[in-house]
């Protein structure tokens, strides 16, 4: 068996679904928009997020712009759809592919946002080995090899 070390970078191919606003920017960033979520448990109402990850073309990290809309039950959608629509804009010209991109993490609204890797405590044959989560939300995770492009839901 192969063990697969935490990654460096991450590929994540565009696709209709999760990596729907994916790609590269004309100057030669790479962007991440999506709909990061905390899931509402127990007495906490959970929270709505967009966020818009902006990359240097080696895939790391330059700038997390990250809104809150509050619990999905509550939240404006028309607000959260144009504020998507416009962090879009914001970006200009862009070419929706894939992207290679460091694990991050940031800390906004109390709450851990990212490409976060996690070790495979709970493998049966011992070994360690690393997957990936998007966070908050756990909406995307991958596993190696960290260029496939692939990831789970």
């Amino acid at each position: 068996m192969t063990i697969w070390p935490p990654p460096e970078r991450i590929a994540i191919d565009h696709d209709d679904y999760h990596a729907e606003h994916i790609g590269h920017t004309s100057d030669g960033r790479q962007f991440f928009l999506t709909t990061p979520f905390r899931p509402g448990i127990n007495e906490d109402p959970g929270e709505e997020f967009v966020a818009l990850y902006l990359f240097d073309p080696e895939g790391k990290l330059l700038e997390a712009r990250i809104d809150s809309f509050g619990p999905r039950g509550t939240m404006d959608r028309a607000e959260r759809t144009s504020t998507y629509e416009q962090r879009l804009r914001e970006l200009g010209d862009v070419t929706y592919d894939r992207i290679e991109i460091a694990p991050f993490t940031v800390e906004r609204f109390g709450t851990t946002f990212g490409l976060i890797p996690r070790d495979d405590e709970d493998d049966e044959d011992g070994d360690i080995d690393w997957y990936v989560e998007l966070h908050p939300g756990n909406y995307m995770a991958f596993a190696p090899p960290w260029d496939s492009g692939e990831y789970d839901t």
